[in-house]
Parts: C-alpha cells; sequence; structure tokens
C-alpha cells in the first residue's frame, strides 16, 4: 500500500503557541561537561529559568529540552528535570558539542541565545544569514 505525501504532513501549531528548545547545560543550570557527570546530579537551577518555562508551559508554548548530554545521561537529566520541577514535554540527547550552531530547516527557526538571565523574549532587529537566491 503507498501512502501518499498529503498524509504526511507537519502539524501546525496554534497561533501564538512556540515550539520551544532549551539547552541544559549553561542555560537553566551550571555548564557540565559530560566528562563530569558526577555534577549533573548536584548542580542547582538557574531560579529564573525555571520560574520563566514552567511559565511559558503553563502558557501552552512546547517544552523540548536539547542537551550535548548523552544518552547515557539522560536517566540523571530526567531525575534532575523532575526533582527541580521543570514542567517539559520532551528532552532530546546528543545535541553536537562546540557551539556555533547553524541549523538549517525546512520551517521558520529563530534563535536566541542565552546571555545570563531568562526573561520573556522581546523583539529585536538582527542581521541573518540566508540561502542566496537565484539570480
Amino acid at each position: 500500500m503507498k501512502l501518499e505525501h498529503k498524509d504526511h504532513i507537519s502539524p501546525i501549531l496554534a497561533p501564538g503557541i512556540k515550539n520551544y528548545l532549551i539547552d541544559i547545560d549553561g542555560t537553566i543550570t551550571d555548564d557540565v561537561p559530560n566528562e563530569e557527570p558526577e555534577r549533573m546530579a548536584t548542580c542547582l537551577p538557574y531560579p529564573d529559568a525555571l520560574v520563566t518555562l514552567n511559565k511559558w508551559y503553563d502558557q501552552g508554548h512546547l517544552i523540548c529540552f536539547f542537551t550535548s548530554r548523552t544518552e547515557v545521561h539522560r536517566k540523571v537529566t530526567e531525575t534532575w528535570l523532575k526533582k527541580h520541577n521543570f514542567k517539559y514535554h520532551s528532552l532530546l540527547m546528543g545535541k553536537p558539542r562546540g557551539g556555533n550552531y547553524h541549523w538549517i530547516d525546512n520551517h521558520l527557526v529563530k534563535a536566541t541565545r542565552y546571555n545570563g538571565k531568562f526573561t520573556d523574549l522581546v523583539d529585536k532587529t538582527a542581521t541573518i544569514q540566508v540561502f542566496k537566491e537565484d539570480s
């Protein structure tokens, strides 16, 4: 049986709802490298991150934690998130390490660099890189 392409389209979120992908280490808690997994269980969350992310969750936004922690660190990570009462929908492990991310997608992607404090987001004009248009 052949499935038609129209049966497999990406879902569309309700107006105003965002899909947040949020790093863990260095963003919602201290930067704990994979090479020091014992610290993953004892680090503390950044209070402003906890308040802001749980508010976004309660507003109906989708919260996905996206981390460079490897799959072997999933249990300690889920336990830590639960212990500190983070509300979230999903957890993706194995984000590439090293920074300088350049995300290419067929959907609109907005990136916000964490710079020391979690707050509500505000609009700002910035220069971005895009694919060159055909001439």
